[in-house]
């Protein structure tokens, strides 16, 4: 489905990204995991289009997405931290936002997580009102409102108390057997563990292995995830 192809950006002498080249298949959930300014947040930019790769190129279905807006209809992003006008109400932010994805591909809007975050209680509460959790809530719930087929999530779980990261890691883990694609970017290995299929590990802008969680743990012997990563990553 997404196919990166030596990619590469460099911001003055900074090297963000050192010739990556990842395939990304649906129905499965990818970890791009590894250090702070490693380059997952430029590869995440590159893919939304916010970004303009120095070289290489990025394939969506085989298509080039250089020049192409059409795409990002397709894709679900879910930031790290949501930025919404403070004055605006919620219920508002969701029906400009439906009006907005009016013409995407689909006419279905997913509204499940709306629904199971109870968050039509706060439709009247302005966005500046909101607890960092419920922005949190917010953003989950527009980055699967347009039944993308592939979802980008930053950090997901950051800021959510644990009914509600229970609630994002079912809804992750049904979209994914709908045959979706979702990219996460975690910190935390059992979260990892928890909901990810493959770590693409990306270390100062180059991706060092790109594995299935369980032939990581088989190849090092550890059951857990983080102390397989530590004994992979050590040799």
């Amino acid at each position: 489905m997404i196919e990166l192809e030596g990619l590469q950006k460099h911001y003055g002498k900074i090297q963000a990204l050192r010739g990556i080249s990842l395939n990304f298949d649906p129905e499965q959930v990818v970890a791009l995991v590894g250090p702070n300014a490693s380059g997952k947040t430029t590869l995440i930019k590159c893919l939304l289009g916010m970004v303009i790769p120095d070289g290489g190129r990025i394939l969506f279905d085989k298509n080039d997405i250089a020049g192409d807006v059409n795409y990002k209809r397709r894709i679900g992003y879910m930031p790290q931290i949501g930025r919404y006008p403070d004055n605006m109400r919620m219920g508002y932010l969701f029906g400009m936002m439906k009006d907005l994805g009016k013409n995407r591909i689909t006419e279905h809007f997913d509204e499940e997580l709306l629904a199971t975050f109870n968050l039509e209680e706060m439709f009247a509460k302005p966005m500046r009102a909101l607890s960092g959790g419920t922005r949190q809530k917010v953003s989950a719930a527009l980055a699967f409102m347009f039944n993308p087929d592939v979802i980008i999530l930053d950090e997901p779980t950051a800021g959510l108390d644990p009914l509600a990261s229970e609630i994002l890691k079912q809804k992750i883990q049904k979209e994914r057997k709908a045959g979706k694609l979702i990219l996460i970017t975690s910190h935390i290995m059992s979260e990892v563990e928890e909901i990810a299929d493959s770590i693409a590990y990306i270390v100062e802008g180059e991706a060092k292995f790109f594995k299935r969680i369980q032939d990581i743990k088989s190849e090092t012997g550890e059951e857990r995830l983080g102390k397989a990563l530590f004994h992979l990553l050590s040799k």
